[in-house]
C-alpha cells in the first residue's frame, strides 16, 4: 500500500509524460519513439537542428497535431480522450509565446493581451484593463504602448507583448518556440530573464524550443536534444541527451558537443557525401 501511494505522489509530480510518442506525415515521420517526462515546475529547453521535430512536438502537446502512435498526457490526462468540447478548456492550461510573436496586426497592444481574456472569461472591462496593465508591467513595457499596433514596436517589444498574452490566463505550463530569434543580444538576454522571471512569479512549467544555447544554458534546469531522423540509423534513439545544461558540453556522444559548439566540419562532411551519393545515382 505505501508504494502505492509513492508511485502515484511520483504520477502527480510529473505534468507533462510523453510516452513513446511517434509522429508521422504521409511517408514521413518527424518524431520516432519520443518518451519524456516533465515534473511540475521544471524548465526543460529541447535544442536541435532545423528538421528534427521540435515545434512538431511543442503542437502535439496542445493537440494540434495527433500522435501516429503514442500518448502525450496532461496532469495525467490522456490527450487521445480529450472530447472536441473539452479541448478549449484543456488548453487554457498552456500560454504558449510563438517564434514571431503572432500578435493580431489589426488590432492594439491592450486588446492583443486582452484577447484571451475577453475570450475566456467573465472578467468586467475594468478588470480586463487592470490585468492587462500588470502582465505588460511584468514584462517591462509601459502604458504608453497600449493603443500602439504590432507594426510600430520592435522585435524585442513584439515578443514581450506575446509573453504578457501568454501570462494573461495564468497558465500551468508554458510554452516557447525560439524566443529568441532574431533578436540582438542584449534584447536575447532580456527575454531570457523574462522566462526566469516568469517561472518565479508564476510557478509554471516552462518548454522552450530553441536553437540559442545561451537561452538554454541560462534559463533551462534541463536541456533535451533531438535528431532528424534521416540522419540517424534505425536502433538509434532520437533524443541524443537529457540531462543538466552543465553537462552538454561533456556529453557522450560527439554530435551533441558538436551542436553546442557550432561546429560544422563533420556536417560539412556528411552534406558533401549526401551530394556525391547524388551525382552517382544520376550518373549509373
Amino acid at each position: 500500500m505505501a508504494r502505492d501511494r509513492t508511485a502515484q505522489a511520483g504520477r502527480e509530480k510529473v505534468l507533462v509524460d510523453v510516452d513513446r510518442l511517434t509522429v508521422r506525415f504521409g511517408r514521413q515521420t518527424v518524431l520516432r519513439d519520443i518518451s519524456l517526462r516533465i515534473p511540475r515546475g521544471q524548465t526543460v529547453a529541447v535544442i536541435g537542428e532545423s528538421g528534427c521535430g521540435k515545434t512538431v512536438l511543442l503542437k502535439t502537446l496542445i493537440g494540434l497535431i495527433s500522435p501516429t502512435s503514442g500518448k502525450v498526457r496532461i496532469g495525467g490526462k490522456d490527450l487521445s480522450t480529450v472530447s472536441a468540447r473539452e479541448w478549449p478548456r484543456l488548453r487554457l492550461q498552456f500560454g504558449f509565446v510563438f517564434q514571431q510573436a503572432a500578435l493580431f496586426d489589426s488590432l492594439n497592444v491592450a486588446e492583443n493581451v486582452a484577447f484571451p481574456l475577453r475570450q475566456h472569461t467573465k472578467k468586467t472591462p475594468r478588470e480586463i484593463r487592470d490585468l492587462v496593465l500588470a502582465r505588460l508591467a511584468e514584462v517591462g513595457l509601459p502604458k504608453t504602448i497600449l493603443h500602439k499596433k504590432p507594426a510600430e514596436l520592435s522585435g524585442g517589444m513584439r515578443k514581450r507583448v506575446g509573453l504578457a498574452r501568454a501570462l494573461a490566463l495564468d497558465p500551468q505550463i508554458i510554452l516557447y518556440d525560439e524566443p529568441t530569434t532574431g533578436l540582438d543580444p542584449i534584447m536575447s538576454d532580456v527575454i531570457n530573464e523574462l522566462i526566469l522571471r516568469t517561472r518565479e512569479q508564476h510557478s509554471v512549467t516552462s518548454i522552450v524550443v530553441t536553437h540559442d544555447m545561451r537561452t538554454a544554458t541560462k534559463v533551462a534546469d534541463r536541456v533535451v536534444m533531438t535528431y532528424p531522423l534521416a540522419r540517424l540509423k534505425q536502433d538509434e534513439r532520437q533524443i541524443l541527451y537529457d540531462g543538466p545544461p552543465a553537462k552538454l558540453d561533456q556529453a557522450d556522444d560527439p554530435r551533441v558537443r558538436q551542436f553546442v559548439r557550432g561546429e560544422a566540419g563533420a556536417r560539412i562532411s556528411e552534406m558533401e557525401e549526401e551530394v556525391g551519393a547524388d551525382l552517382s545515382a544520376s550518373s549509373a
